[in-house]
């Protein structure tokens, strides 16, 4: 898809790989409604990008992961740009704990990483319908595809996102709703970088296992390869080629996969 004209909202766009692909969308052409819980660092993040281009973005301070929110948000993209053509869905919460994870934990870790996807697809894939063409971009991890040493919310609830992106794509691809989902490994993000100063010993060990694992890429480096991705329409959104490989050696032999897995968690100490 074409970006220049179109109108997007980035959720979880007040830094990190959010802001990133909300200035590399300005940069080519669209219009952005910054959204995210932290309502000034999103104000922040338009004023940047009003420096690129004026009148390009509006900030949307709310939990992009409630209904009441995510109406209010595709209302401000519509009175402010127009009719919403993509929808990238980038707000996410990393928690450790292990399974001393409380209930808690568990569910605003499916409210933000899964359901808040669901219901902005609810809300805007009939839109797309009617007119032929829209895009979900779906912010899940590499642990989606593999599994997050050390946090079982983040491992589960990242893999019901690639699901969930997966189901959208067979279900409507083929009616013009392009769907795509990011797994990217080690990013320079508040998220990962938490993790390593945490004094949690599972949040400690999760953030040890994506540093060690690869290259920790700069945000704007991981927004370059959402931008092709877009532009190729395909599914799989990889700034890690490496994750591919590591996913094909998975389902090629499970209980292999899972040894080694095993043998990496222990070399982390």
């Amino acid at each position: 898809m074409e970006i220049e004209g179109k109108v997007a909202i980035v959720t979880g766009a007040a830094a990190g790989i959010g802001a990133a692909i909300a200035q590399r969308l300005v940069e080519g052409g669209a219009r952005v409604v910054v959204a995210d819980l932290d309502g000034d660092g999103a104000e922040l993040v338009r004023q940047q990008l009003e420096q690129i281009r004026e009148g390009s973005a509006v900030a949307f301070g709310g939990d992009v992961s409630t209904e009441e929110s995510l109406t209010a948000m595709i209302a401000a993209a519509q009175s402010s740009f127009g009719p919403v053509d993509m929808f990238f869905a980038n707000a996410g919460v990393g928690l450790g704990s292990g399974l001393a994870a409380t209930e808690d934990a568990w569910e605003l870790g499916f409210q933000v990483n899964v359901m808040a996807h669901v219901r902005a697809a609810r809300a805007l894939v009939p839109q797309w319908l009617e007119r032929g063409e829209g895009y979900f971009f779906s912010t899940a991890s590499a642990a989606g595809l593999l599994t997050q040493i050390g946090s079982p919310v983040y491992a589960v609830t990242k893999h019901g996102a690639v699901a969930f992106a997966e189901w959208l794509r067979v279900t409507y691809g083929h009616k013009g709703v392009r769907v795509s989902c990011l797994c990217p490994m080690g990013v320079n993000t508040n998220l990962l970088n938490a993790g390593s100063e945490s004094d949690d010993v599972d949040a400690q060990a999760s953030a040890a296992a994506v540093r060690n694992s690869g290259a920790v890429i700069e945000p704007l480096e991981c927004a370059d390869v959402v931008m092709q991705t877009v532009a190729d329409e395909t599914f799989l959104c990889l700034p890690h080629p490496e994750v591919l490989e590591f996913f094909r050696r998975k389902g090629g032999d499970y209980d292999r996969w899972i040894g080694g897995m095993q043998r990496y968690q222990d070399s982390l100490g």
